[in-house]
């Protein structure tokens, strides 16, 4: 059998991922990443179950990477008042382009992780397939739209036919130290939430207050900086109208103002995307159906797709969709396979 790195975060899914791998008669070595301030304790949580299943463990430091291919990026995202999914980013350029590279310098034929996703070879086309996980309410194929036909061919998911509650039996049944650990919540370098505190810190710049506008111009109030808001946020603007609820429907921050207005102002058919990739194939030859989603935990929706570039897609859905926003992923699917996607450039209503 080959030799497989298992990418260990600490938690119980990776660490389930190895007992199947170990199970399968995969030789393994674990590999923990130390990616920022946070990262501490789950490599003392990864060594331990390496350990315990009997596998050298690896802790490599990427911070380097991480910083400059996604937490700059993220930040630039937001001072550009563009909303970025840095999950995405981090999967493209760190965990399956750095990591995999170490991983296979180290003497691995293949790199694991603990996502619940499935790939699968077409050998009548001749590549990798990325498939959505058999249980779709922890179906992570959305934040691996990314992946290329190399990283998929040196890439295992163990966990993909298989539940949570079946991972945790498993990984109880094998006696693991994280066998009862919680999952991990929101994004793993802002562990407290506090996005705008995170983008002051990291870039040393301080936002600077502004207006917001309704959408014939006239000011309701000041914001705290364009950092701080999204696209749909409706807590926390301390702007109240008799007319309804607020939400933020447009953030420009070339002028340092964001409009706001009703939920209608939210909706919208059609939208642009750029940095594409296709996995099933190379490029779109002409307009495709397809089911669409725009958010991690959004269900796909019906919608037609059209490559209208070298790198630019049009999706233009059946039925107007909530705060398509600039900066996160459009992600295509046809039944349980991932077409590929790219990131929101912009929606026209």
């Amino acid at each position: 059998m080959s030799v497989v790195a298992v990418a260990m975060s600490g938690g119980v899914d990776s660490s389930a991922a190895a007992v199947l791998l170990q199970q399968q008669g995969h030789d393994l070595l674990g590999v923990t990443l130390r990616l920022h301030e946070y990262a501490g304790a789950e490599a003392v949580d990864a060594a331990r179950v390496a350990g315990q299943l009997g596998f050298a463990h690896h802790t490599l430091d990427l911070s380097g990477d991480f910083c400059r291919l996604v937490q700059d990026p993220f930040a630039a995202d937001y001072w550009q008042g563009r909303t970025p999914n840095p999950c995405i980013a981090c999967n493209k350029h760190v965990k399956f382009g750095a990591l995999l590279d170490r991983a296979l310098a180290l003497g691995a034929d293949k790199l694991a992780t603990g996502h619940y996703a499935r790939v699968e070879r077409d050998e009548g086309a001749g590549r990798w397939l990325l498939k959505t996980a058999t249980h779709p309410e922890k179906d992570q194929s959305y934040v691996l739209y990314c992946l290329t036909q190399y990283q998929l061919g040196h890439t295992l998911f163990p966990l993909g036919g298989l539940s949570k509650e079946e991972i945790r039996a498993l990984a109880a049944e094998s006696g693991l130290a994280t066998a009862h650990k919680g999952d991990s919540q929101d994004i793993c370098f802002i562990p407290d939430g506090d996005y705008a505190g995170f983008i002051r810190r990291h870039t040393g710049r301080d936002p600077v207050p502004g207006d917001f506008v309704d959408r014939e111009g006239r000011v309701l109030g000041q914001h705290a900086g364009v950092i701080c808001y999204t696209l749909g946020q409706r807590r926390g603007i301390g702007v109240s109208s008799a007319n309804g609820r607020l939400y933020v429907t447009d953030i420009c921050p070339e002028e340092n103002r964001i409009t706001l207005s009703g939920s209608e102002d939210l909706m919208a058919t059609t939208l642009e995307a750029a940095e594409l990739n296709f996995i099933p194939f190379d490029k779109l030859d002409k307009p495709i159906r397809v089911r669409a989603k725009t958010r991690y935990r959004q269900p796909a929706q019906p919608a037609t797709a059209e490559q209208i570039g070298p790198d630019r897609l049009r999706v233009t859905f059946d039925r107007p969709q909530r705060a398509m926003t600039p900066g996160q992923a459009v992600v295509l699917y046809d039944g349980d396979v991932v077409l590929g996607g790219g990131t929101i450039v912009r929606a026209e209503k």
